[in-house]
């Protein structure tokens, strides 16, 4: 068997196509979440704590000198990274939450009762012939 066949037997098989789906679709998602915390969730917090943002905060460890640039100790983005993990975790798990929930309602209906199977409903019928040739 050639490698191009065995490389296509590969791409083919059913888990990995299903990989390249999660993949495409936990991209997709991800733009989703990241738009929600930058363009819904971060601006009402920033209203809420007075507009606070942490990523010009700095620590100069070495002042600018001439043509070289000053070099930075970013500690705020560093932390305004983690409060968008955060943000975007707790939008995730409120998401998570919801599908569960929906999932668990529709399990939860209950499934319509399985026909008698053939014996029970031909003995019924015949139960039913002797009563009515007794009655």
């Amino acid at each position: 068997m050639g490698m191009i066949q065995e490389f296509r037997d590969f791409a083919m098989r059913g888990n990995v196509v299903d990989l390249a789906v999660g993949v495409v679709i936990g991209a997709a998602f991800g733009k989703i979440v990241s738009s929600l915390v930058a363009d819904v969730i971060t601006p009402a917090i920033g209203v809420l704590v007075g507009g606070v943002d942490f990523s010009d905060l700095a620590i100069t460890l070495k002042p600018a000198a001439g043509e070289q640039a000053a070099v930075l100790l970013s500690y705020g983005k560093f932390l305004q990274t983690i409060f968008d993990f955060i943000i975007i975790a707790f939008a995730i798990f409120l998401f998570v939450k919801l599908m569960n929930k929906l999932h668990q309602k529709k399990a939860a209906e209950p499934a319509p009762p399985a026909p008698p199977p053939a014996q029970e409903v031909l003995l019924t019928e015949i139960r039913d012939l002797l009563k009515q040739q007794r009655g």
